[in-house]
């Protein structure tokens, strides 16, 4: 590999999956403020809402999400907003 063809600010970031808990380290350039530790040692952390370990296309399983509930939070918010 070529050196000195990264980024100054090239790191290994944890990236956490709300969805399943599960945890990935990664070479990154990502900002972030968080910080969590895995196997032992502490590294900048991202979390994300999906990854291969929760989406369904990996997993096989089926989900739905709650899009009704979505939809009149959302009109609630907006008839609020107006007011």
């Amino acid at each position: 590999m070529k050196k000195d063809i990264h980024p100054a600010d090239y790191r290994q970031v944890l990236f956490e999956d709300i969805a399943s808990g599960a945890q990935f380290l990664v070479g990154s350039t990502i900002r972030t403020s968080e910080t969590g530790t895995y196997k032992g040692t502490e590294y900048p952390k991202v979390t994300i809402e999906i990854s291969s370990q929760s989406h369904p296309f990996y997993t096989g399983e089926d989900r739905s999400l709650d899009k009704t509930g979505r939809v009149e939070r959302f009109k609630q918010r907006a008839a609020a907003a107006k007011k």
